[in-house]
């Protein structure tokens, strides 16, 4: 059965750009029901033995298993996206500054891609920064859609931009949100350590 994955800090921890209101309903409501519905939608299928990330590959293009890979695809992108976030905010890694600027020309030009990219996201998704080929790209994801498991892309950080991950914090202000986390919040060392990966 799959669990609830603890957290690396508290749920005030991310405060004030993140409440503790939020992160109560976002990682305490939603991330844990999506937890008990891939657990439901799992048992009796040819999946049940597999791992998360082995269910949202297997199910990705099955019309049949759309519920099962919507949850199962979400638990991933959730905890991806509370491993992208920490409290302790640090110099980005040199590697990883450079590459930054190497492919996007400046921190600062990149944030602002980003940002941009991530406001105008239609309805409900998430937004990536990720490694494709050698070379860092923002990608966009809709609906509980993931590159996590594309095979070409890796994961370096993302954001959440469905409305429960801001709205009791910032209304509609959705890109107050995104740069709050860009400047803020985002775990630069994580990411290092997914590049290193990635290459």
């Amino acid at each position: 059965m799959f669990e609830l994955p603890k957290l690396n800090y508290a749920l005030n921890a991310l405060e004030p750009h993140i409440s503790e209101k939020t992160m109560s309903f976002h990682y305490g409501k939603h991330h844990a029901t999506y937890i008990k519905n891939a657990n439901t939608l799992v048992t009796g299928t040819a999946f049940e033995k597999k791992s998360l990330e082995e269910i949202v590959a297997g199910t990705r293009e099955d019309a049949a298993q759309v519920a099962l890979f919507n949850n199962a695809a979400q638990c991933v992108n959730h905890s991806f996206f509370w491993d992208s976030l920490t409290p302790n905010k640090r110099e980005i890694p040199k590697a990883l500054l450079d590459k930054i600027t190497a492919d996007f020309g400046s921190l600062d030009a990149f944030k602002e891609q980003f940002v941009k990219q991530a406001t105008g996201i239609f309805g409900s998704g998430w937004c990536w920064l990720v490694v494709e080929n050698g070379k860092l790209k923002i990608v966009s994801t809709s609906n509980a859609q993931t590159p996590i498991v594309s095979g070409t892309q890796t994961p370096l950080l993302c954001v959440d931009v469905w409305e429960h991950a801001y709205y009791l914090d910032y209304q509609n202000a959705r890109a107050g949100f995104i740069q709050a986390v860009v400047d803020n919040l985002w775990n630069w060392e994580f990411a290092a350590q997914n590049m290193t990966r990635g290459k």
